[in-house]
């Protein structure tokens, strides 16, 4: 049950074409996208997020990331061993991976570190001034206030 109903959408907005084809696309990468490594997205202020991912055995010169218009692309890929291991028992993969984020408009990536097992990506929502909330005035007036009896009273 994945299908969806845009037909409000269409009525009440302009301009939110693109909505649905990125809407299909993030479904359907999401069903083939597979579940390793594992991932957290956390909000850390109102316009700042912080991509955590558990990438034990990596190091940095093997995790690479690509910010590319409204996608950022984690690569991890492991360098040649060059002992043979003989396992008993191998909980910790160390496969090769590759995970894709959409990311909004204005989203930025900002930095990113590695410590400890788990790679840090943070980002952070700019919004150019233009598209900014701004007031528009109505006959070149600026508009007034009108004081409620309240305020007279006072």
């Amino acid at each position: 049950m994945r299908t969806f109903d845009f037909a409000p959408l269409y009525r009440s907005t302009i301009g939110f074409d693109h909505l649905t084809s990125l809407l299909d696309a993030v479904s359907q990468r999401e069903q083939t996208q597979p579940a390793y490594p594992p991932y957290n997205i956390e909000l850390l202020d109102k316009d700042q997020y912080r991509i955590t991912m558990a990438v034990a055995g990596f190091v940095d010169q093997e995790i690479e990331i690509q910010s590319e218009r409204q996608t950022l692309t984690v690569k991890g890929k492991k360098g040649g061993d060059d002992k043979e291991r003989n396992y008993l028992h191998q909980g910790i993969a160390g496969r090769n991976f590759e995970r894709v984020f959409q990311l909004a408009d204005h989203v930025k990536v900002t930095g990113a570190t590695l410590a400890n097992g788990l790679l840090n990506i943070d980002l952070v929502r700019e919004i150019p001034e233009a598209m900014k909330p701004r007031q528009i005035l109505v006959n070149g007036k600026a508009p007034q206030l009108i004081e409620t009896k309240a305020q007279d009273a006072a």
